[in-house]
């Protein structure tokens, strides 16, 4: 796959990273056996981007991905995980962390935010524990929306040090609204955002954000380029998920307007959801959560499919229309 450079760092990327969530019991558990496998998968198909956090799976995620990854030659792969959950004893468990935090997992543990110097560094510390692993090659502030002024003047700076004096390789930050990224990025020094489910080919909402990455040279991850389903089958389903939520009557026919457009010109909805964010030239890469070996698979391929030209255009008259009532 293509690499490309994360912001002036030495760090870089393959077009298609691997989203470590899944492996995390995201809504469903998922046995260690598949979960290893699907990492064996992601390796031979060629993924050499594996982005984690402890918040998936309340370090599930973090423990299965750096087993999968255990034996490999370590400067052949690039690691991200993310700073400002702090996982610590839970005082009230309920035995499943899938009401509260998403997670198929028990919750003896809970999460405590935490964006201080300090809270980032003890993060990065225990990150680096459960995957059994010397260095993380890129830490994303993870999801500072109520702690913006903190991440800022704390969280983000002490990260910035640790990358200077070369203990990590790089520096950013990761939310699901661009907004906020676009104030990091204006104030904060980062060489990175991560935004999930804000560009792509149905929600181009994050487009302010990415032309002021590509003027301070700062890279972007496209996270979720299926919008949490809706954009992942060649016909989008009744009851397709978009954005976390049952996508609206309105939502649904602009899926399948696009989905029209792609069969169109020979090509399906999932291949061009998985290669649209690249077309800008802000996009380093677009992560996209696998869960079984056949995802990785899929995924994949959508990446590599021949996608022609023309469609292009005509997909972006459909995602420029107001959406119509239903």
């Amino acid at each position: 796959m293509k690499r490309r450079q994360i912001g002036r760092t030495s760090v870089d990327v393959g077009d298609l990273g691997f989203g470590a969530a899944q492996i995390g019991n995201l809504y469903t558990e998922l046995d260690d056996e598949t979960a290893m496998q699907t990492v064996e998968a992601a390796w031979a198909a060629g993924l050499r981007y594996f982005d984690t956090a402890p918040h998936y799976g309340l370090g599930l995620s973090e423990s299965r991905l750096g087993a999968g990854l255990a034996g490999r030659p370590r400067h052949e792969f690039v690691v991200s995980t993310k700073a400002g959950r702090l996982l610590v004893p839970n005082p009230s468990p309920v035995g499943s962390d899938l009401a509260g935090g998403g997670f198929a997992v028990r919750d003896m543990l809970t999460r405590s935010y935490d964006y201080s110097r300090d809270g980032v560094r003890r993060s990065l510390e225990a990150s680096l524990e459960r995957m059994k692993l010397d260095r993380v090659d890129i830490v994303y502030v993870h999801d500072p929306d109520d702690y913006m002024d903190l991440a800022i003047k704390e969280a983000i700076p002490a990260l910035a040090e640790l990358r200077d004096a070369g203990v990590i390789g790089a520096v950013g930050a990761g939310m699901n609204f661009w907004p906020p990224l676009l104030r990091i990025v204006k104030e904060a020094d980062v060489d990175a955002v991560m935004l999930a489910g804000r560009w792509t080919v149905m929600d181009r909402s994050g487009a302010p954000l990415l032309a002021e990455c590509e003027k301070r040279n700062v890279s972007v991850i496209a996270a979720a380029p299926f919008n949490s389903g809706l954009l992942a089958r060649p016909w989008p389903p009744d009851g397709a998920y978009f954005n976390y939520l049952e996508a609206t009557p309105e939502l649904l026919a602009r899926a399948r307007a696009l989905a029209t457009v792609c069969q169109d010109h020979g090509t399906t909805l999932p291949e061009v959801a998985m290669q649209f964010p690249l077309r800008h030239p802000a996009v380093a890469n677009v992560v996209a959560g696998m869960r079984t070996p056949a995802q990785v698979r899929s995924s994949t391929s959508f990446m590599r499919a021949e996608i022609p030209e023309s469609v292009w255009p005509a997909l972006d008259e459909v995602a420029a229309a107001p959406l119509e009532p239903v």
